[in-house]
C-alpha cells in the first residue's frame, strides 16, 4: 500500500484531504508544520508528499526544497487556497510534480495522485536486467537468447552517455522498461524523471503540457504554467509514443534538440533547459517519414542511439524464464503457492506467436493462475486461454466435437443444397453467436468478450442474424 504523507496545517483542509486519499486505498501520515513533516520523511518514508504553499512557519516552498535535495525522485504535489499564486508557479520550478488549489475537484484531485504515484515509482523501482526467479520491488528485463544480450550491451553503452535515445520495438516488448534502465544506470539518475505519453494526452492539450503557456495565451490561461520539459530540467523526459505526434508540435521538439530552448505557448523568449531526450515508439518512423507523417529532421535528431527491442516471437527460447518470472511475480503478489507449469504447456507456450509480446504473457500466466484452481498450469489450460482457435496440436476442438461437425457437414452435401459453404458457415455462426446471448443472460459487452470480437463487430451480427 503507498504512504502518503500530508503536510496540511488548515484543519478543514486537511480532513478534506485525508477523506480523499483514504479513499483512493492509501495509507496517510500527517504533519502541521515544517519540522513534523521531516521528521515523519525520516521516521516514515513516504511515496508521495502533499505539501500546502502557506505551511508554517516557513512555507511550503522552503519543505519542498529541503525534500527534493534530500530526494529529488520523491514526488511532492502542492495545494493553494485561492487561485493560481506566484507561489505555486515556483513551486513548479522547483520541482513539485504540479499543484492544485481549492476546492478541489475529487475527480481531478485522485487522478493526479495516482500519476504521481506512478511518477515516483517510475523512478524509484530498480530494472533488474537478467535476473533469474527471484521476486524482486521492481520489474524485469528478463532472457538469455543473443538479441537480449545485444540488447543490454546497448544499455551499458548508452546509459552512461547522455545522448537522445530512440528505443523501437512492438507493442509489449518492455520499451518502458529499457527507458527505466537508462535513466537509472545515468549521470542523471538522482535529477527528476518525467513521462509524457504524447498518445494518452488529446493533441490540443499536449503542446502546453510539455512547453507551458504564458497567462492570457489562450481563452482560460489564467496564469502562466510550466511545462513538463521545464520541470524537469537537469534531468530526464521520457516521451513514450513519440511516433504519433502531431506534426505542429514535433517543430517545437526540434528546436528542443537543436537549441536546447524551449518556449511557452504565448511566450516571446526562448527558454534555456538542460534536458536528456529519450524517446519511444512501436511505429515504422522510418516509413512515417516517407509518408511525411513524421518530420525527416527530427527523426535524426532523435535516432543519435537507436535501440531495438526484439519482439518475443523472435527469443522464443526466452519464453520458458519469462513465464516462470511472471508465475512467481502473481502468486507473490496474491500471496498464494506457486503451482508450477508443465512440461507439455511449456511446449504450447513456446509455440505461439504472442502478438502482444511480453505483455500478452505475463497477462496470460495471470489468466492461467486465476482460473487454475491450484494445480500446475498444463497443456489444457494454456490451449483454452492462451492460444487462438487452432493453434497447437490438433486446434482447439475435442475430438467428438470435430465429428459432430463431420457428421453435420456430410448431411448437408448429401442432400444436395446450393450455396452450401455460405449456408453452412452463416448457420454456425448464427448459432454461436445466439448461444453466447443466452450464457451472458443478453448482455452483448460479455458475450462480445466470450466471442473474442468487438461490440460493434457482433452488432452487426446481430442485425444480420435478427437476433433480439
Amino acid at each position: 500500500m503507498f504512504r502518503v504523507l500530508l503536510a496540511e496545517s488548515e484543519p478543514a483542509h486537511s480532513q478534506t484531504l485525508e477523506r480523499l486519499l483514504i479513499e483512493q486505498g492509501l495509507r496517510v501520515s500527517q504533519a502541521a508544520n515544517m519540522s513534523e513533516a521531516l521528521a515523519e520523511v525520516v521516521a516514515n518514508p513516504p511515496d508521495l508528499v502533499i505539501v500546502a504553499a502557506a505551511l508554517p512557519p516557513e512555507g511550503g516552498l522552503e519543505l519542498l526544497k529541503r525534500l527534493k535535495q534530500d530526494d529529488p525522485r520523491l514526488p511532492v504535489i502542492v495545494t493553494a487556497a485561492g487561485g493560481a499564486t506566484a507561489e505555486t508557479i515556483e513551486a513548479t520550478k522547483l520541482g513539485a510534480f504540479d499543484y492544485m488549489t481549492h476546492p478541489l475537484v475529487p475527480a481531478d484531485f485522485a487522478k493526479l495522485v495516482h500519476q504521481a504515484l506512478d511518477a515516483g515509482r517510475f523512478m524509484r523501482s530498480p530494472v533488474q536486467m537478467n535476473q533469474g526467479q527471484e521476486i524482486t520491488a521492481g520489474d524485469a528485463l528478463l532472457g538469455h537468447s543473443r538479441p537480449m544480450q545485444e540488447l543490454y550491451k546497448a544499455i551499458g553503452r548508452a546509459a552512461g552517455t547522455g545522448a537522445t535515445v530512440l528505443i523501437q520495438g512492438e507493442s509489449g516488448t518492455g520499451k518502458e522498461l529499457v527507458a527505466r534502465a537508462l535513466f537509472q544506470h545515468s549521470a542523471r539518475a538522482d535529477k527528476p524523471f518525467v513521462v509524457v505519453n504524447c498518445v494518452a494526452i488529446p493533441e490540443t492539450l499536449l503542446e502546453s503540457e510539455l512547453f507551458g503557456y504564458e497567462k492570457g495565451a489562450f481563452t482560460g490561461a489564467a496564469s502562466r504554467r510550466i511545462g513538463k520539459i521545464e520541470q524537469a530540467d537537469g534531468g530526464t523526459v521520457f516521451l513514450d509514443e513519440i511516433g504519433d505526434m502531431p506534426l505542429a508540435i514535433q517543430a517545437k521538439m526540434l528546436r528542443l534538440l537543436a537549441e536546447r530552448s524551449v518556449e511557452r505557448i504565448g511566450g516571446r523568449q526562448p527558454i534555456p533547459v538542460d534536458v536528456r531526450i529519450i524517446a519511444a515508439t512501436n511505429r515504422d518512423l522510418v516509413q512515417a517519414v516517407k509518408e511525411e507523417r513524421f518530420r525527416e529532421d527530427l527523426y535524426y535528431r532523435l535516432n543519435v542511439v537507436a535501440i531495438s527491442l526484439p519482439p518475443l516471437r523472435e527469443r522464443r527460447e526466452d519464453v520458458p524464464l519469462l513465464a516462470d518470472y511472471f508465475l512467481a511475480k502473481v502468486t507473490h503478489q496474491l500471496g498464494v503457492r506457486n503451482p508450477g507449469i508443465t512440461p507439455e504447456a511449456y511446449e504450447l507456450l513456446g509455440a505461439h506467436s504472442w502478438p502482444g509480446n511480453v505483455r500478452e504473457l505475463a497477462n496470460a500466466m495471470e489468466k492461467c493462475l486465476i482460473f487454475g484452481r491450484g494445480h500446475p498450469v498444463d497443456a489444457e489450460e494454456v490451449s483454452t486461454l492462451v492460444l487462438e482457435p487452432g493453434e497447437g496440436p490438433g486446434g482447439s476442438l475435442s475430438p467428438e466435437m470435430d465429428q459432430a461437425i463431420r457428421a453435420w457437414c456430410r448431411q448437408g452435401i448429401a442432400a444436395g443444397r446450393s450455396r452450401l459453404l455460405n449456408a453452412l458457415l452463416n448457420r454456425v455462426e448464427e448459432i454461436i453467436v445466439s448461444e453466447a446471448l443466452e450464457t451472458t443472460g443478453g448482455n452483448r459487452s460479455r458475450a462480445a468478450r466470450l466471442l473474442g470480437v468487438s461490440r460493434p463487430s457482433l452488432l452487426a451480427r446481430l442485425k444480420k442474424y435478427s437476433l433480439s
